[in-house]
């Protein structure tokens, strides 16, 4: 009977432990958001900056299909020291979820071999071969890769980015997936805009909110 109450009381444990919200990051956010978007509005309005055609509103998040890297900037500038959190996901089983931080604001491909402004975090690239956060060059030899976990179609994720003390961490689904330490830090003027960018797989983000450190 001792037993059997014992199994009982595991198992209501365990189920409360389900019903409880998931806690994403480790680095609460103390203060208000230095900028929030739920893309609601029906067009992305002056807060935000298209560098190409393939970015718009549909059914409360912004969908980016074929932006070739062309990113989706934020217009206002933000600290050197912050912390960006998003939801993002594709039907698609390519992956390529693709943001930059620290950038210009302005920046874009201009040919296939595109060089950034800032740091280019992608999540299943390379036919949802390897992930990776990459100074300026997507292909330099000097960007950070990990070869799990993959995009799952259909999956919604969270995405933590934490950039402090000129390092780069970003966090899915509370998780580290790598942190990219830079010795030489891209901080400063031209560097403190946040872009959602892509490029060919269809992507949708939602919920994004930036605090400061």
């Amino acid at each position: 009977m001792i037993r059997h109450r014992a199994s009982l009381l595991a198992l209501l444990l365990a189920l409360a432990c389900e019903e409880q919200p998931r806690t994403y990051s480790a680095h609460a956010a103390a203060r208000p958001p230095l900028f929030r978007d739920d893309f609601e509005s029906p067009t992305l309005g002056p807060a935000w900056r298209t560098t190409g055609a393939g970015a718009r509103i549909e059914a409360g998040a912004l969908r980016v299909e074929g932006l070739q890297n062309h990113p989706v900037w934020l217009t206002r500038e933000l600290p050197d020291d912050i912390r960006v959190d998003f939801d993002a996901w594709t039907p698609s089983d390519e992956g390529d979820i693709k943001v930059e931080i620290a950038g210009d604001g302005v920046s874009a491909a201009r040919t296939a071999s595109y060089i950034a402004s800032g740091y280019v975090v992608i999540f299943g690239g390379w036919n949802n071969s390897q992930s990776a956060i990459a100074r300026r060059r997507e292909h330099g030899r000097d960007r950070l890769t990990a070869a799990a976990p993959r995009v799952e179609p259909g999956r919604r994720y969270h995405f933590t980015l934490v950039r402090q003390h000129g390092a780069l961490r970003w966090e899915l689904d509370g998780r580290e997936i790598l942190t990219y330490d830079d010795d030489t830090p891209l901080i400063g003027a031209g560097h403190r805009h946040f872009a959602f960018s892509g490029w060919q797989s269809p992507v949708y983000f939602d919920n994004l909110a930036i605090h400061g450190l």
